[in-house]
């Protein structure tokens, strides 16, 4: 065995105490990180507004910051969906050379998704709170002019007509020139990365449309259980000398039922919404 001088071990291992120390320092690193940020958002509360040629949902946002670019050091204000998709359009056009976080998919199918169920909404306030968290955490984009407006303007749509025509005629021409340069010359590294991230995101998109099977597979078998249970547990008052066992077996299958809903609920909310933003980040980097 490899002996390392005081009494270290060997490259490749490691040890409980060290795993330990890692994590006590990674964890300094959190708290550390969380008293020097100054600029912190959240997004929560949503709404439903029923109106006569739409209805849509919005979300408060929450900002707190002790930046001096913000005059109070507190803001809340609402906005919906569109106005999240706007703010990431305007920083690709600002911002071109940086990878900017994706959105949650907007559209679902009619039909099988109900978008203003309380577990859709749920499940998008997460993807766009979450989408706010990676800006506000990123050194160049939390400065952005027009996130700042996002953050604090009671009326984002007046500053939506209002423009600046000037830095969005700006961003424009920059990401055009830089888009025609990589059409003209792209290096053999991008080229390589490129390739990779196709191939990464078709074996994504796979893992997905499995993953999705799988779990209306167990939301059918989760259904059947739920009926067997009781058909058991009945069939138990009709047999005396199987009374026992009979029930036994309805017990035995109450268990499986709720191992497999917590299974199927684990899939659906950790598992399918993090494979789907892998699967944007991999289309944010084409």
């Amino acid at each position: 065995d490899l002996i390392l001088p005081n009494g270290g071990t060997p490259a490749g291992t490691s040890s409980p105490a060290s795993s330990s120390s890692l994590l006590n320092r990674l964890q300094l690193d959190d708290d550390l990180d969380g008293e020097t940020r100054d600029l912190f958002v959240t997004v929560d509360d949503p709404k439903k507004h029923v109106c006569t040629m739409e209805t849509y949902i919005t979300y408060r946002i929450t900002t707190k910051s002790t930046r001096v670019e913000f005059d109070l050091p507190e803001y809340s204000v609402r906005r919906r969906y569109q106005d999240f998709d706007w703010l990431r359009n305007k920083l690709e056009e600002s911002q071109p050379t940086h990878l900017i976080p994706p959105l949650p998919e907007k559209f679902v199918v009619k039909g099988v998704v109900d978008r203003f169920s309380e577990e859709f909404v749920e499940t998008r306030r997460k993807a766009l709170d979450k989408f706010l968290k990676r800006i506000t955490d990123h050194p160049v984009l939390s400065f952005n002019e027009h996130f700042h407006v996002f953050l604090t303007a009671k009326d984002l749509n007046a500053y939506k007509k209002q423009g600046m025509a000037l830095l969005t005629r700006v961003g424009e021409s920059v990401k055009h020139v830089t888009g025609g340069y990589k059409l003209r010359s792209r290096p053999l590294e991008f080229a390589a990365i490129g390739e990779y991230l196709d191939t990464f995101a078709l074996k994504l998109g796979t893992i997905d449309r499995i993953a999705q099977r799988i779990i209306k597979e167990e939301i059918e078998y989760l259904v059947e259980l739920r009926e067997y249970g009781p058909v058991y547990s009945t069939w138990s008052t009709l047999e005396g000398e199987l009374a026992e066992p009979l029930e036994g077996v309805s017990a035995c299958i109450g268990n499986c039922s709720t191992a497999l809903e917590e299974l199927t609920d684990d899939m659906t909310e950790d598992f399918l919404p993090v494979l789907r933003e892998y699967i944007l980040y991999s289309d944010s980097m084409k």
